[in-house]
């Protein structure tokens, strides 16, 4: 387990830091149709001998097991914890084969662009970085940098509440980031706040003036420990599972977070 410092500073002053998720906050990966799409193949053929030692079922893979099971966590990782999750034989044997066949599916849908931006997360992030506050992307996946190259600012820059001045033509939501520790090799993944700790270092923010905008339990559960407050967006129906890991925030969209009270420290929705 990573150790956060013991003493957090006061945020009177404001936020100095702002860590985002990758993954379910800034873009609508198709991961999770990779993870599901993986297993449903290895069980119709590789593994077909043991589908009926396990608990899976295409029907029971839903968004909810992705996001209490996988979300957030590193691919091996991951992989192992559905497999167990499912009681799938041989877990521990059979996880590098998963995680295998869902990276070669997840290229393919990315070089297909099968995914799209989440504009409420885009505009949120533009919005930060234009209230002078410095921003990290810190993703436990490998693929979050190619989802980042692959959002366009144009568009966001000209929208209303975009409050980018001035984006350079061609620019992406790669190019707007401070820091990126997307897709590093760390000894601890997601609950521990390792990623996030090393974000707000390289920020040059300490920990406790740093937010992290998170749409996974294991990601408010890092940034709690880390000694961080918690925005939760909860993308699939999850508010209650988010507001259980003490998620300082809980919105169902990023436009509902007030920008200018984060000049004072605050997580709050507009009109709060």
């Amino acid at each position: 387990m990573t150790e956060a410092p013991t003493a957090s500073p006061s945020r009177t002053t404001g936020f100095r830091g702002a860590i985002f998720d990758v993954d379910g906050v800034l873009v609508d990966s198709p991961h999770e149709a990779a993870w599901r799409q993986a297993l449903h193949e290895l069980m119709d053929d590789d593994w077909s001998g043991i589908r009926d030692a396990t608990t899976w079922s295409p029907e029971g893979f839903t968004a909810q097991v992705y996001q209490q099971v996988l979300s957030g966590k590193p691919r091996r990782n991951g992989a192992r914890a559905a497999l167990e999750y499912f009681h799938v034989p041989d877990a521990a044997e059979r996880t590098a084969t998963y995680a295998e066949r869902k990276q070669r599916l997840l290229v393919r849908m990315i070089d297909a662009r099968a995914f799209e931006a989440y504009p409420d997360g885009v505009r949120f992030a533009l919005a930060v970085r234009a209230a002078g506050i410095p921003i990290a992307a810190a993703s436990s996946s490998k693929n979050a940098d190619r989802f980042l190259r692959g959002i366009a600012l144009d568009e966001f820059g000209k929208a209303p509440g975009a409050a980018l001045h001035g984006p350079p033509p061609g620019a992406t939501l790669l190019d707007v980031f401070d820091a990126n520790l997307s897709g590093r090799d760390f000894a601890h993944g997601k609950p521990d706040p390792e990623i996030f700790l090393t974000a707000a270092a390289e920020l040059g923010v300490s920990p406790g003036a740093c937010f992290v905008v998170e749409d996974a339990v294991s990601g408010i559960l890092a940034a709690k420990s880390g000694g961080m407050a918690a925005l939760g967006v909860a993308r699939s129906d999850d508010a209650e599972a988010l507001a259980a890991a003490r998620a300082d925030l809980v919105v169902a969209s990023l436009d509902d977070v007030d920008p200018a009270r984060l000049r004072h420290g605050e997580l709050a929705a507009r009109g709060d």
